[in-house]
């Protein structure tokens, strides 16, 4: 398990601090927005209670095109042009018109923020008050604020999101050494009720894990099991709780990014590239700013609406996520057969990229 990174005896110096911006969160969201503000000339600072690339909370893929398009192929690990589905009654291979491929967290962290220009300090984030962020080490103070911190939406004035009672999914995975070929998944209910389970090999690792949509569900015990049905160590667990429904990108002056918006897409829960994406953006409104071309009120109405043009795709996305659990098991195999056929995996894999794509770089 990861051991917090906050600084600690003499090291644990105060930090009440002023910046231009204060990025909290030090994760894929967070640093493509640092990305875009690199060359302002202004004190931007980066706050989060770990390191930069210490806690990876995913299985951490992603399609391959976006790695190139941020020029992060040094982290790379292993691609994948075909997605293999399982059933309970039958397996369905799609035929991927682009590729999805692995990656390590430490590593691409590393490499993402080299292209930002920002002091980083390690520091809990506790909540907002008076103009000011305050943390575990003091307080600061910035004209502009982001909230990349995840699902938990710290810097919101609204209700805290508490699990399982909010609109979230859970997963977890362990990470056993080993080596495999194929990206695979698992719609069985033998698995999990309502979710699925997943096996992503990674060069020298292989990261099986289960999701449920329904937050009340356990899910280390099929985690487990899955493991072990694959022949897999049951090391080194992690996990996380994983938005599934998409918030205001924006509320009393903050700028919200990545889980802590609910940029995650339902039924795949795939994250991390909409929190690159929804970052990149957040950061070009934000760089206006810091270049005197327009002021925060409008970056926060641009980005609030850029991210809200996008709803009607996560909310299609949850539709479907809430329809799978329903389909019969017999079902599941005949229907994905038919999405299976290389016309319409071509159509619908391409729709779902273009959700966000890489060439937004």
């Amino acid at each position: 398990m990861p051991v917090r990174a906050t600084k600690r005896g003499s090291e644990r110096t105060p930090l009440n601090a002023d910046a231009d911006v204060l990025i909290c969160g030090a994760s894929f969201a967070g640093l493509a927005l640092a990305r875009e503000l690199r060359g302002a000339g202004k004190r931007v600072l980066m706050i989060d209670r770990y390191e930069i690339g210490e806690r990876q909370t995913s299985a951490c893929g992603i399609p391959t095109g976006w790695l190139e398009a941020l020029e992060l192929m040094g982290a790379h690990q292993q691609t994948f042009p075909q997605l293999v589905a399982h059933t309970p009654y039958k397996t369905v291979r799609f035929d991927l018109p682009w590729t999805f491929s692995t990656f390590d967290y430490r590593t691409l962290c590393g490499l993402l923020a080299t292209q930002g220009d920002f002091t980083f300090e390690t520091a809990k984030v506790e909540e907002r008050a008076n103009g000011e962020v305050l943390t575990d080490r003091g307080s600061i103070r910035a004209p502009i604020v982001i909230d990349a911190l995840g699902w938990r939406r710290v810097l919101s004035n609204g209700e805290p999101i508490q699990p399982p009672d909010a609109y979230l999914s859970r997963g977890l995975e362990v990470h056993p050494e080993g080596s495999g070929d194929e990206l695979e998944i698992w719609i069985d209910r033998a698995v999990i009720p309502a979710g699925y389970g997943w096996s992503f090999p990674a060069d020298n690792e292989v990261r099986v894990g289960v999701g449920s949509f329904i937050p009340r569900d356990h899910v280390k015990e099929p985690t487990v099991k899955l493991a072990q049905d694959l022949q897999r160590d049951t090391v080194r667990y992690q996990g996380n709780w994983i938005p599934h429904r998409i918030r205001e990108a924006t509320e009393d002056g903050i700028f919200f990014v990545g889980d802590s918006a609910g940029h995650c897409l339902p039924l795949t829960a795939e994250g991390i590239r909409t929190a690159l994406y929804f970052g990149l953006a957040a950061g070009r409104e934000i760089r206006q700013v810091l270049d005197g071309r327009q002021s925060k009120a409008a970056a926060l109405a641009r980005y609030g609406s850029f991210s809200a043009q996008h709803k009607w795709k996560f909310e299609w996305m949850l539709r479907v996520q809430n329809l799978v659990p329903r389909v019969p098991p017999r079902l599941l195999g005949p229907t994905l057969g038919v999405t299976g056929t290389r016309a319409f995996t071509k159509w619908s894999f391409n729709h779902y990229l273009n959700i966000a794509p890489p060439e937004f770089v």
